[in-house]
């Protein structure tokens, strides 16, 4: 079964339920559930994701906290009125919840969108390159999600200079991160920001997205072994230009 049905927007993540299952919204009758997810990285250190998950694929699955799933979805965004004001928020939207884990890599993320603001770059007090990467990805029915991605070491100085408008594609991990806000003197807040962490990149042409997804499906996944898949395509005979974190 091909559980990825927008080869664009591809999502995969196994992890624990740390948060009960609270209502979202309805939609023609169906209703969704917000939950959060939290992923181990190699370090030990946990990314806490939401994650969006229809009544239909809860129905006949114990999920709980506690719980450890496997799902496959989109990364997604949306606009939500916060204290007056609108926010970007970002969820993964499952479409699958699998069975057993299908690949050795527990946070995967392939992107495939167009820059929609001019990339920030910088350098962190302790001399690492990071550029900040806003997608527009394309879905169905006339929609986009718009992406926070991190970019660093010659990854971030490739990206700087692409101008709005240029295709990307993505691949990596989604992190959470927190960070302090000052609303006030008195009100300083700990909020959580979401992005995708990008490990490869790639300025594609149109035509060349399946091209550029077949290069980074080696990292998305890690099946080899287990789909008989063929080994990663080199950015040399694809003619697409590409970095690799440093």
């Amino acid at each position: 079964m091909n559980i990825f049905t927008e080869k664009n927007n591809k999502v995969y993540l196994s992890g624990k339920v740390v948060t009960k299952a609270d209502f979202s919204h309805e939609v023609y009758g169906e209703s969704f559930y917000e939950m959060t997810l939290a992923v181990e990285r190699l370090s030990g250190q946990e990314d806490k994701l939401p994650i969006t998950v229809s009544e239909r694929l809860l129905k006949d699955k114990n999920v709980g906290v506690g719980s450890v799933i496997t799902v496959a979805g989109q990364f997604r965004s949306y606009n939500k009125l916060v204290d007056g004001k609108s926010k970007l928020m970002l969820t993964v939207f499952v479409r699958e919840i699998l069975d057993e884990a299908a690949s050795d890599n527990p946070n995967g993320i392939i992107l495939c969108g167009y820059i929609c603001k001019p990339p920030v770059y910088r350098t962190t007090p302790f001399n690492r390159e990071i550029a900040d990467v806003l997608l527009a990805v394309n879905r169905s029915y006339n929609k986009s999600d718009y992406i926070p991605c991190i970019a660093w070491g010659r990854n971030a100085r490739f990206v700087r200079s692409l101008p709005v408008g240029e295709k990307l594609a993505v691949s990596g991990r989604i992190q959470s991160r927190e960070y302090q806000k000052k609303f006030s003197e008195t009100d300083i807040r700990t909020l959580t920001a979401y992005e995708v962490s990008v490990s490869k990149l790639a300025a594609v042409s149109e035509g060349e997205e399946n091209v550029a997804e077949e290069a980074f499906e080696s990292d998305f996944y890690n099946l080899a072994e287990k789909q008989n898949m063929s080994g990663e395509i080199t950015f040399k005979e694809s003619k697409i230009e590409t970095g690799i974190v440093s």
